[in-house]
C-alpha cells in the first residue's frame, strides 16, 4: 500500500501541490527569511511553486507578510529573489 504524498498550497497561485514540488520559504526562530530547499529546517514555512512568477504574486498580495505575520522590508524580498535565482541555476 502506498502511502499519500503531502499536500501544501502555494500563496502564490493558491494550487494544492505535492510537497516535493514546491520551494520552501522558511521564518527562522531568529526572524530571518530565507529559502529551504530541503523542506526540513526548523522554523515557520510557507510554500511556493517553483515558477518565479509565483514569487512575484505571493509578493505583490502581501501572501509572505500574512502566513508569517509580520511586515517584509523591500531588502529581504530582494535578498529572497537572489536566492531563488540560485536555485533556479541548479
Amino acid at each position: 500500500m502506498k502511502n499519500k504524498a503531502p499536500m501544501r498550497q502555494c500563496i502564490g497561485c493558491r494550487e494544492m501541490k505535492e510537497k516535493r514540488e514546491l520551494m520552501r520559504i522558511l521564518r527562522t526562530p531568529e526572524g530571518e527569511l530565507t529559502l529551504d530547499a530541503t523542506g526540513r529546517k526548523n522554523g515557520r514555512g510557507a510554500y511556493l511553486c517553483r515558477d518565479f512568477q509565483c514569487f512575484v504574486k505571493a509578493k505583490k498580495a502581501k501572501a509572505l507578510e500574512r502566513s508569517f505575520q509580520m511586515s517584509i522590508p523591500q531588502e529581504v524580498y530582494e535578498s529572497l529573489e537572489r536566492e531563488w535565482e540560485g536555485f533556479a541555476e541548479e
